[in-house]
């Protein structure tokens, strides 16, 4: 499947149906649904509903806009009307909504066609994609199977697999960025209030973010116009360009401090490249060093989320410990331990943090780094055991999880490979700059062909 872009115009001019789409999409689905396990659910007489009222409207020249018609998918953390939303755990399998979640709707509003429910780490919690509960994903850019990064894994699956445009995700410490870097999409990480969460199950109520996958950054900020809460902050312009990939006065910087620190070389250099691309659109590339944020990096032992993620599962991980994923069960408990002294100092110290940091990267528009510090790795040689798993997952959380806790919106965008798994590139802003993130995200993808990379094919 293309991208939504293109796809948005083929159906404005009924180049092809929406209900004939949705059945090819279901289709493929039950085809690949078995190898990849995107989908832990597929939502077919809805889709087949939407898409049949979509094809009347068009036909009667009443388009609600450029999603009109369009599939599309949702982590298993979003409320869909009588299905359940199971969270990665089979303790939830009858924990039935009754009514969509707020960005379920807003996209139904706007014409969209839900195709299912996609696979996540249980309860949201864990950047590697491995779900010993319900199904790990696979990474569909390798015929083996390797991670897919997490929390959001199916998601990114079914858009890097071309079974669907764009899919929801949420992100509280990568679980967007992480799973878009592995799968070689776009993955947009929103400032906390720009999209609602309402109807979505949580992991850390003051973290949670919501945001789309998709193939390109011009997709995923066509999904952001939609998805955007009516009362949300409002978003700071971008800069005004005829030609789109012009990005003469905007200044952009490498942050040094620790996130290139033991990664691979391969990423590094790719992320590097990556930079002179932007420069030779118009962009000053600069480099920074930003000693504070290791002081957000050693931080992230208060456990926090921890403390959010067992206070919200708490009668699971008390009364079917057994029942529960081991490697999120025995991580979240440990945020039991947590004082409460504990957990508001260390929201003051992001704050201080982060006015730091705003005042070092004055006048500067966003900065870069690698999305993560390596690419996937096999599944396998991932869960060897819970110490590997431990020192893995933590390797694909550090570089994101720093832009959730100072509140930063954050874009990645695929910009080379290894050894035919994706790096992505992470573009990251002040809070409510998505517009300008997207901007330079799609500059970046005019000029280079890595969000263009088809997936490997294989039994």
């Amino acid at each position: 499947m293309g991208d939504l872009a293109a796809l948005s115009g083929r159906l404005q001019r009924r180049e092809v149906s929406p209900v004939e789409l949705a059945n090819d999409v279901l289709d493929r689905i039950e085809a690949e649904n078995s190898r990849l396990k995107a989908f832990v659910g597929v939502t077919r007489e809805r889709a087949l509903a939407e898409a049949a009222q979509a094809e009347r409207e068009l036909a009667a020249g009443e388009s609600r806009g450029p999603l009109h018609g369009i599939p599309y998918a949702v982590k298993d953390l979003f409320d869909v009307a009588d299905e359940a939303t199971g969270a990665g755990s089979h303790l939830l399998a009858d924990n039935a909504a009754t009514a969509d979640a707020e960005v379920v709707r807003r996209l139904s509003d706007a014409g969209m066609v839900l195709v299912g429910k996609t696979h996540t780490v249980q309860f949201a919690f864990g950047g590697a994609g491995i779900n010993h509960d319900t199904a790990t994903p696979h990474n569909p850019r390798k015929t083996d199977h390797y991670v897919p990064g997490g929390s959001s894994s199916g998601s990114a699956v079914a858009v890097a697999a071309g079974l669907v445009p764009l899919a929801l995700g949420s992100d509280t410490s990568g679980s967007v960025r992480i799973p878009a870097s592995l799968c070689g999409i776009t993955g947009l990480k929103t400032t906390v209030g720009q999209i609602s969460r309402n109807g979505v199950y949580p992991l850390s109520p003051t973290l949670d973010s919501v945001g789309p996958l998709t193939r390109t950054a011009t997709d995923s900020a066509i999904a952001f116009a939609a998805m955007r809460d009516a009362t949300a902050p409002a978003a700071a312009a971008q800069h005004d360009r005829s030609d789109p990939s012009d990005l003469s006065g905007m200044r952009l910087a490498f942050v040094e401090t620790f996130f290139f620190d033991d990664a691979d070389p391969a990423v590094v250099a790719a992320v590097r490249a990556a930079g002179d691309v932007l420069a030779e659109l118009g962009a000053e590339v600069t480099s920074i060093g930003a000693p504070e944020l290791n002081e957000v990096l050693a931080g992230l032992r208060a456990r926090t989320v921890q403390a959010e993620g067992y206070a919200i599962n708490r009668t699971f991980l008390e009364q079917h410990f057994d029942e529960l994923d081991p490697v999120v069960a025995h991580r979240m408990a440990d945020g039991r331990e947590l004082a409460a002294i504990d957990f508001v100092e260390a929201f003051e110290a992001w704050k201080r943090i982060g006015r730091t940091f705003a005042e070092r990267t004055a006048g500067i528009d966003a900065w870069l780094a690698p999305a993560t510090m390596i690419p996937a790795k096999p599944v396998a040689e991932v869960d060897a055991d819970l110490d590997t798993y431990l020192r893995i997952n933590g390797q694909y959380l550090r570089n994101t999880s720093i832009g959730n806790r100072l509140e930063w919106c954050g874009l990645s965008v695929p910009c080379g490979d290894s050894d035919g798994l994706p790096i992505g590139l992470m573009i990251q802003a002040p809070p409510n700059h998505e517009q300008v993130v997207l901007r330079i995200g799609a500059a970046y993808q005019h000029a280079t062909d890595w969000h263009r990379l088809s997936p490997a094919r294989g039994g």
